[in-house]
């Protein structure tokens, strides 16, 4: 028995005795994609490859060809900025660093600097965080960027890009809020309290994933010590970005998968939003 001819759903003037094999419309040459089992229309092969499952990092985040490429776009700042230092000297670091000072100006004056000057002076609480001492040899950038790259490329392969960058820039906020609350008038740069931040999130996720958390809790300790005993080193900034980081690690690997993304950006801007306010109460106490 003949099959009977009916018009293509796509192209009503052209007559087909062929069959989308999971939607049942009939399909022409030209709109048919062979299947494993007969032939399928465009739109149903479209539909399959979007319902595909996308890979996911532990976090949730998309995995990325390049899993590391924030962490090396960070560092290649950092650098270009220490190099810009010294290019241009201390009167750039003197715009960059971090400090919050009201009082006699040099001019006699009284008067207020760095972030107490005005809002306009608030970009140091992050510019701060991309500058480091200019002093050779490079000391202070080079342990920063080594702890970077051994800390944060694998804490990015796990989070992925978005999370991972979201996680460093808040934690760096997080360490110059601490700097402007605890030690305001110490002039304070460096990458310390973003890494600080990488090294809570990392002993939250080898919690979660049952890794041995000693070499990580050894490393983290040993870099409080330094911080509290070595003269020069901001060990408030260090904290608040410990504090900062550890806290959206534990909404990163412990939020519910129902409502994973919610939660994890949502504790992420609370806890910027409460490092602005420290900042803004800090800043509001030292012109006060």
């Amino acid at each position: 028995m003949d099959q009977q001819l009916v018009s293509c759903y796509r192209h009503p003037d052209r007559e087909t005795g062929i069959r989308c094999t999971r939607c049942d419309r009939p399909i022409c040459p030209q709109c048919m994609v062979s299947a494993s089992v007969g032939f399928q229309c465009k739109e149903c092969v479209g539909q399959a490859a979007g319902a595909q499952v996308q890979p996911r990092t532990v976090a949730g985040g998309s995995v990325a060809a390049d899993p590391f490429l924030i962490t090396k776009i960070l560092i290649g700042l950092n650098i270009a900025v220490f190099l810009l230092e010294l290019a241009k000297g201390n009167a750039l670091v003197n715009r960059l660093d971090l400090y919050a000072v009201c009082g006699q100006l040099p001019s006699g004056q009284h008067g207020c600097i760095g972030v107490a000057h005005g809002p306009d002076q608030w970009y140091r609480i992050l510019t701060s965080a991309f500058a480091h001492e200019n002093a050779m040899p490079p000391l202070h950038i080079g342990f920063n960027m080594l702890s970077l790259w051994w800390i944060g490329a694998p804490l990015e392969r796990m989070l992925g890009r978005s999370r991972y960058l979201a996680l460093y820039f808040v934690s760096a906020v997080a360490g110059s809020a601490a700097v402007l609350l605890l030690a305001p008038s110490s002039p304070t740069l460096g990458a310390s309290g973003a890494i600080f931040g990488l090294f809570g999130a990392t002993a939250v996720f080898m919690r979660r994933m049952r890794y041995d958390m000693r070499p990580i809790l050894i490393l983290l300790a040993l870099n409080l010590v330094f911080s509290f005993t070595w003269s020069g080193v901001s060990w408030q900034g260090h904290l608040g970005g410990l504090a900062g980081g550890t806290l959206i690690a534990l909404a990163l690997a412990y939020a519910p998968r129902e409502h994973r993304a919610l939660v994890q950006w949502g504790t992420s801007a609370v806890v910027l939003v409460a490092a602005l306010v420290i900042s803004a109460i800090a800043v509001a106490q030292v012109t006060s």
